[in-house]
């Protein structure tokens, strides 16, 4: 039984002008009433909003007041994200179930809705599916429509809004070269009346200056009740190529689509996004290639973004700021873990030039049964129509660390494999490998392989990386190889210099030994450009509720910025020194500001040539900074000492106390 639900209006949808757009879009955020089990009554909220790690189902409700609904008009309900399972009612009427937290999906509402008041109900469930990945992973799976909604209006002559969210245009440059290169579109377009049509796709390619440099044209008839897909083609001489971080160089693809009359040709639809041209190749021995020439990715792992307070309900101002932080640690590519982004991210990638993997929620564990494997090839299309017009999107993953190797894993590698190249034969696939052999069979259904390893961390020793990456290359010489995960943790408030290593698993996590791991790392990833890529787990702390370890219960520390993104640990200035090209200096170990040894060693990072210290206003003199690091032994003096460093045109300054230790009784 449903619950009786109190009444929100909002006024949708006035009479369209004559030179209204074909196509509408209503924000869909505020206004909403919300109720989980426990909750005494309704609370108002807006979205996106997060009901956190609590799981099982949720209600949320909203009414729609149209003021006419018009024929010749679709009405779709769309969903940015939903964390797990949505369901939605319009006047006690079932408009829609979807299976998938985190990609974008619609339901098409135009038969339901009705002049006047609507009644808007949905049911968000987050509570552990067999039927729907993810079945298990390291991170906090929290629920609600914590990513926008809104009601789209459209012409009945329209670009494919059901088509597993995605667009319905798709841009596919190939044969790709400095001189030219060929331009595909495939439009789908969909006629919802019950008589067929005779309609006129039209796509453009506008260069950075809005001029229109290519463009392709095509009339067909379009059956009643059916989509039909468009293939358009054209030639860009001399095109400006998409080149990474140095760059990032964007064109502007529209499509239109027009009903042929007896007056002419009527606008139905209209679509632009933004579109690159460049080249992507994964080789066993020269690593990534962009354009034909070897380009170095580098950068982290992120989950999607979240904050105290909020949650993964964060909004674009939030997603900016964290891409600002990434901006300013200078890398040149990110991995998704693990499953798709909000759009905002990869549209930020593509303007800064950062190369993305981008990866399906198969994390841990899979289901042999079919459900499962409906399930996780819907959310694989879901992901490939909705990304693949992102020139930053280098390839597609297909799961990580999963740690059953047997026939129904087997099975659904295999299967997404089959489909990824179907839907996208232009982007290599992709699988990151956890504790078991680069060899093995759960390493071998995809095009390239990347190892998740923590020499240093959980086994090991900071040195085994390097043999450990030769091994695999000897085993598998003919693959395309990378790191997709390495990493230690770190608390900013728990500091010891010099740090013993410590417990994984324990509450004693200090900020020094991250840095020392990273400094030992990353030489060892830069002296193998065969790599194609490397990514940091992780840039920011996470939520995980099965986790409790470092100096708060419930999060992953292994982050280079803190969860709350007020510190830069030690080790994000250490990937500044290595990555960055604005000049910067760097005072380590500025936390441990409390000292009880006058004797102490100075240690900063830099991207500078040499530095200069000062302690106390006392010119220590200059040292090269090598491999990216300079050292001094320095005295201080009892109660306050300020350190002042300068290299080049940057400079930074710390102060450290120090105290003697009473004397042990």
């Amino acid at each position: 039984m449903k619950p009786t639900l109190a009444l929100i209006s909002c006024a949708l949808l006035a009479p369209l002008a004559a030179a209204a757009p074909p196509r509408e879009a209503i924000a869909l955020d505020a206004d909403w009433l919300f109720h989980k089990v426990g909750d005494h009554g309704w609370q108002a909220v807006t979205l996106p909003h997060s009901y956190g790690a609590y799981r099982g189902p949720a209600w949320y409700s909203r009414t729609l007041h149209l003021s006419r609904v018009r024929n010749g008009q679709r009405h779709f309900l769309e969903f940015d994200g939903a964390l797990l399972v949505t369901e939605a009612w319009i006047n006690g009427q079932q408009a829609g179930r979807h299976a998938g937290g985190f990609a974008r999906f619609r339901f098409d509402v135009t038969n339901l809705l009705r002049q006047g008041d609507n009644t808007l109900v949905l049911r968000v469930d987050n509570a552990p599916d067999a039927a729907v990945a993810p079945l298990a992973g390291d991170y906090t799976l929290s629920g609600g429509l914590y990513r926008k909604v809104r009601l789209v209006a459209t012409s009945d002559l329209h670009f494919d809004m059901l088509d597993y969210g995605g667009p319905g245009v798709y841009f596919k440059p190939y044969a790709i070269s400095h001189e030219t290169a060929s331009l595909a579109w495939t439009a789908r377009v969909r006629n919802d009346r019950d008589r067929s049509a005779r309609a006129v796709v039209t796509t453009r390619l506008r260069d950075a200056g809005q001029r229109i440099v290519a463009s392709a044209r095509k009339t067909v008839e379009l059956p009643p009740r059916s989509a039909v897909e468009i293939d358009l083609q054209a030639v860009l001489p001399a095109p400006h190529l998409w080149q990474g971080t140095s760059d990032p160089y964007l064109y502007t693809s529209e499509a239109e689509l027009a009903e042929e009359g007896g007056a002419g040709a009527s606008l139905r639809d209209r679509l632009s996004f933004a579109a690159g041209i460049r080249d992507i190749r994964l080789d066993p021995e020269r690593g990534l290639l962009l354009n034909g020439a070897s380009y170095r990715v580098h950068g982290v792992n992120v989950h999607q973004t979240s904050l105290p307070g909020k949650g993964i309900a964060a909004s674009d101002a939030d997603i900016d700021a964290d891409y600002r932080i990434l901006s300013e640690l200078g890398v040149t590519g990110l991995r998704y873990a693990h499953y798709q982004h909000p759009q905002r991210g990869y549209d930020l990638s593509d303007r800064a030039g950062w190369l993305v993997w981008t990866e399906l929620p198969l994390t841990a564990a899979v289901n042999g049964s079919d459900d499962f494997l409906a399930n996780s090839t819907q959310q694989l299309r879901e992901l490939v129509r909705q990304n693949s017009n992102h020139p930053s999107v280098m390839l597609w993953g297909l799961g990580n660390e999963i740690y059953q190797s047997d026939a129904a894993s087997a099975r659904v590698l295999a299967k997404l494999q089959q489909i990824a190249h179907e839907e996208d034969p232009s982007r290599p696939t992709a699988y990151a490998n956890c504790c078991a052999p680069i060899d093995g069979p759960q390493a071998s259904h995809t095009d390239a392989v990347a190892s998740n390893v923590y020499f240093g961390w959980y086994d090991g020793q900071f040195a085994d990386l390097g043999p450990f990456l030769d091994a695999n290359r000897t085993r598998r010489p003919a693959t395309a190889l990378a790191i997709s995960e390495y990493g230690a943790g770190a608390s900013a408030l728990q500091q010891e210099d010099p740090p013993r290593r410590p417990q994984p698993g324990g509450r004693w996590h200090p900020e020094q030994y991250q840095a020392l791991y990273h400094e030992a790392a990353w030489p060892q990833l830069a002296a193998r450009p065969w790599l194609w890529a490397s990514f940091v787990w992780v840039g920011f702390d996470f939520a995980s509720a099965g986790r409790n370890e470092g100096d708060t219960p419930g999060f992953n520390d292994k982050g280079l910025v803190s969860f709350d993104r007020t510190i830069r640990k030690d080790a994000y200035f250490w990937y500044q020194a290595n990555w960055a090209s604005q000049p910067m200096a760097y005072i380590t170990s500025r936390r441990h500001a409390l000292r009880t040894q006058a004797a102490t060693q100075v240690k900063v990072y830099s991207n500078q040539a040499s530095a200069r210290l000062r302690l106390n206003g006392v010119d220590l003199g200059q040292r090269p900074v090598a491999g990216h690091i300079a050292t001094w032994q320095v005295e201080l003096a009892e109660g306050a000492n300020r350190l002042q460093v300068s290299a080049g045109g940057a400079a930074d300054s710390v102060e450290w106390t120090f105290r003697p230790a009473p004397p042990a009784r």
